[in-house]
């Protein structure tokens, strides 16, 4: 496979690439110098798995907050930067665990240097990230629209940069509002590069158009063994991504200790309000550290036979419901107690397989 021919790098104690792993990360929308809303949005991430997280560093009072932010999170943290090298060596210097920054977009050869001498000394990766909508203009200008091969192009420049200095703590990723193109971007990249690559499809959307775009191109190439890292885009709240991810990654064998929610689609049997619960339950879900499969099932007619694959599962009726274990009925129950009773066992199912 080819995310286990990769090169490695270090982000603090997590590795990326050389080993059938994609690590899961996302990227803060707070102003990173606001370090309490900051903290928050990462805190939350790490609750519920994200393992990475990127914060954009504008100015010098971004680059001044790492310091604090890095002392209180638990997850390493990587600096989104562009243009300005002179914040990319703050931000190593502040503590931050990996940069992302294009070497072509800094500047003369001696601002490369410079990042490049100070990520040596501090043993910090760079990511490249090629971005279909921002090729340089004589690319552009030679393929006419944006295309794979004027995105290869791109990446050989800056990635050329770095070598040359003697750098190979290096990460690429190749993204596109496109599924197909980042489709054909990250095939390519993966033939040419040594190097671990970020996934992603960037504005991507919705909740529901990011989870579509994403699944169609990043689950492709997941399938053929390209990917050592990942993140969804999804325009506003970054634990959306992490949603999206866990599943994308349990559903192509990446990720072990997740549940998998199993809700039916309901029908004119259903005789409850499904939804709020199933609702509450994937929130809940998020928390849990287990491969557990739970099953919210519209009736009791199907529900049973339905669920009997599921670890633990209700079958909800007329103003009562079943609880199911292993494909059992063990318990019947008042609609108003399923929640906390599913919630109960759950909880014990995790504490038994811990």
């Amino acid at each position: 496979m080819k995310r286990t021919e990769t090169r490695s790098i270090q982000v603090r104690d997590i590795t990326i690439g050389g080993q059938n792993k994609v690590v899961i990360q996302s990227m803060c929308n707070t102003r990173t110098s606001d370090i309490e809303a900051t903290m928050a949005q990462i805190l939350q991430l790490e609750q519920v798995g994200c393992e990475l997280v990127r914060m954009a560093i504008i100015d010098e009072a971004d680059a001044a907050a790492i310091t604090e932010i890095r002392k209180r999170t638990h997850i390493p943290l990587v600096a989104d930067i562009h243009y300005d090298y002179r914040l990319a060596i703050a931000a190593v210097k502040a503590g931050i665990d990996k940069i992302r920054l294009n070497p072509g977009n800094i500047g003369s050869k001696e601002n490369v240097k410079a990042v490049v001498a100070v990520c040596k000394e501090y043993h910090i990766p760079i990511r490249i990230g090629i971005n279909s909508g921002s090729l340089e203009k004589d690319i552009h200008e030679k393929y006419g629209r944006p295309t794979a091969e004027g995105m290869m192009e791109s990446a050989q420049r800056h990635v050329q940069i770095l070598e040359e200095l003697d750098f190979h703590d290096i990460c690429l990723s190749f993204k596109s509002s496109d599924p197909l193109l980042c489709i054909d971007a990250y095939r390519m990249a993966s033939t040419a590069f040594p190097y671990p690559l970020h996934l992603g499809v960037t504005e991507a959307g919705t909740f529901i158009g990011s989870a579509i775009k994403s699944s169609m191109a990043l689950g492709t190439l997941l399938n053929e063994g390209i990917g050592d890292t990942i993140r969804i885009s999804v325009n506003g709240d970054p634990v959306n991504e992490i949603t999206i991810v866990k599943q994308l990654l349990k559903c192509c064998g990446l990720l072990k200790n997740t549940p998998n929610l199993i809700a039916c689609p309901t029908c004119g049997r259903t005789a409850w309000d499904m939804q709020p619960v199933v609702n509450e339950m994937e929130a809940f879900l998020q928390t849990i550290n287990c491969d557990v499969n739970v099953a919210i099932m519209g009736c009791a007619v199907n529900g049973p036979g339905e669920a009997k694959h599921a670890d633990i599962a209700i079958a909800g009726g007329c103003n009562e419901g079943l609880l199911i274990k292993k494909g059992e009925i063990i318990e019947k129950l008042p609609q108003e107690q399923m929640v906390a009773r599913l919630k109960e066992e759950i909880l014990a199912f995790e504490k038994e397989h811990s």
